[in-house]
């Protein structure tokens, strides 16, 4: 199935770029019937577009190299904590292909994940008009922030400990999405979503229940904050959101993630349909100056709806950074400090048991920002079960990021 994936991808990709090239071709014998092809580098990589505006193509690759000690993924369980092994990987290599055709508005995406063979997005997106955007396709929910900002244009080097229990990742289905009372005290952004609810690369779903996403956000300031870690853009008006958001779906999944529908720790492989699973999200961001902010409260209710009981979990982080260049010159400009705390309590009946997480981050951006960067960062992990046994680790990573 991985095989015949690449494969697919591989003849798209050649078949695009004969298209263009035929186009070209055309242009270049009958110049007045068909668009020629301008070609200029930009910051979503290599654009074709033709001379109407028609139809618009960017080819953009990007590369995560990474070094980290002992072990790269967050602990699950206190075996992990003692885990000792360095680790040196290509996090993440990945294909990206996206544009319009035939009308500015008529927009398309594809993300393919060439490390491990995965189609990882694809959709396409009706936007002509600002209150009201319709998207049909596989995608990354808006439903936390976190998840949805991309792995290139985080502050860390990854996401926090308590991605794994409260995203909803991607999933196929129809979105709609706009913006409202733009520039008001009543700005608002918002996502309503109707999903397979069993994750990426699903074709199906497990029985007649869909999963339903809602996210309404407020920019309380008048200015929408884009979905991106850092303050790259040096804000000179403070910009600012709260937003809301909940999920309900019915599947075999307590968790989702990039390989799909999966298992938190402590249940047994679902049958269809057996757990209903409620969310909600509390979150703010924040940018000024240089400065950035971002957090978010979790919680979530599991229900095993064939053995019976439920399980609530809940979650929160804490993220800031800040460039200390604007307060002291001799700080080098490229440079950023960034910290956060997260909390994880996988039960809410058992507040003794929970795990922390503690970390601090350095930032150097290349020429490019977020597109050509090097992340060090340093983490403690706590794992406590009761007020006399704390466990913890410490981690080192150490990432370059790059695209082009």
């Amino acid at each position: 199935m991985t095989h015949s994936l690449e494969i697919n991808a591989i003849r798209t990709f050649c078949l695009l770029l004969l298209t263009l090239s035929g186009i070209e071709a055309h242009g270049q014998h009958d110049s007045v019937s068909k668009p020629k092809i301008e070609v200029e580098y930009t910051d979503k990589g290599f654009q074709f577009s033709t001379t109407d505006d028609r139809f618009q193509l960017h080819l953009e690759s990007r590369f995560q190299f990474r070094f980290a000690t002992p072990g790269d993924q967050n602990p699950l369980t206190f075996d992990d904590l003692e885990s000792n092994e360095p680790v040196f990987k290509i996090n993440r290599a990945r294909l990206k292909v996206g544009g319009h055709a035939f009308q500015p508005y008529l927009k398309y995406y594809w993300e393919y994940e060439l490390s491990q063979g995965n189609l990882l997005d694809f959709r396409v997106m009706f936007e002509k008009f600002s209150t009201f955007k319709i998207k049909v396709g596989q995608w990354k929910t808006y439903f936390n922030r976190e998840r949805v900002i991309s792995s290139g244009k985080q502050q860390m080097v990854d996401r926090s400990i308590i991605t794994r229990p409260f995203t909803v990742d991607r999933q196929l289905g129809l979105s709609f999405y706009g913006r409202l009372f733009p520039g008001s005290l009543a700005d608002l952004t918002y996502h309503a979503s109707i999903l397979t609810g069993t994750g990426r690369g699903a074709v199906e779903n497990d029985d007649n229940h869909l999963m339903y996403v809602g996210r309404l956000q407020w920019n309380f300031l008048g200015r929408e904050l884009q979905m991106t870690g850092s303050d790259l853009r040096f804000h000179e008006e403070p910009t600012g959101l709260i937003a809301f958001g909940g999920v309900t779906n019915r599947s075999p999944y307590t968790r989702f993630s990039q390989a799909g529908g999966g298992q938190l720790f402590g249940f047994s492989e679902g049958l269809p349909g057996q757990y209903r699973v409620n969310q909600g999200l509390l979150e703010t961001a924040f940018m000024y100056r240089g400065f950035s902010w971002q957090n978010e409260f979790h919680t979530k209710e599991i229900q095993d709806k064939i053995n019976g009981g439920s399980t609530r979990l809940t979650g929160s982080y804490y993220q800031a950074g800040y460039f200390f260049s604007h307060l002291w010159n001799f700080i080098p400009e490229p440079l950023e400090l960034a910290a956060r705390y997260a909390r994880y309590t996988p039960n809410s009946d058992q507040r003794d048991f929970y795990e922390e997480e503690f970390t601090l981050a350095l930032n150097w951006f290349f020429k490019g920002g977020h597109r050509n960067k090097l992340t060090a960062e340093i983490t403690v992990f706590d794992f406590q079960t009761d007020t006399e046994n704390l466990e913890n680790t410490t981690r080192f990573r150490i990432q370059w990021d790059i695209s082009f």
